[in-house]
């Protein structure tokens, strides 16, 4: 039988798209405003899903306080209400786009150990949202 759990999380968190490789002129056509170089923000939406067998003791796949604090250790905590270029390093060097967010919310969550990690949804508006379920070569989970 697969069975999914998927619980959702918010946090706000703002940043600049921009990339060190490009020159200025090349970062305004491809991120346009988006490229302020005073960042804007997002209330992000993170959608956790977790898959496994289910505990015949408790009939759950995972215990959801436990995946409550393991997301708010791993993801809310570092990310909400941050400046993402500058307060978390992966993003020093890497663009804070919302694709590599994503990835970077897996990476932090697949060690989860009441449940295997199934993928992640991110959400940055009404509008666009991203999807990411690891590398498909079984290094991502």
């Amino acid at each position: 039988m697969k069975l999914e759990l998927t619980r959702r999380y918010a946090f706000s968190a703002s940043h600049r798209l921009h990339s060190a490789a490009l020159a200025d002129a090349e970062n305004q056509r491809i991120y346009g405003k988006c490229n302020n170089p005073f960042g804007h923000g997002h209330n992000y939406v993170v959608e956790v899903t977790v898959t496994g067998a289910i505990d015949p003791a408790t009939g759950m796949i995972a215990n959801l306080s436990e995946l409550d604090a393991y997301v708010t250790q791993e993801v809310l905590e570092p990310f909400d209400h941050t400046y993402l270029n500058k307060d978390v390093a992966a993003f020093r060097a890497l663009v804070p786009t919302t694709e590599n967010l994503c990835i970077e919310i897996f990476e932090r969550l697949k060690k989860f150990p009441g449940a295997r990690l199934a993928r992640i949804r991110l959400e940055e508006t009404g509008r666009n949202s991203f999807t990411y379920a690891g590398e498909s070569n079984g290094s991502g989970t």
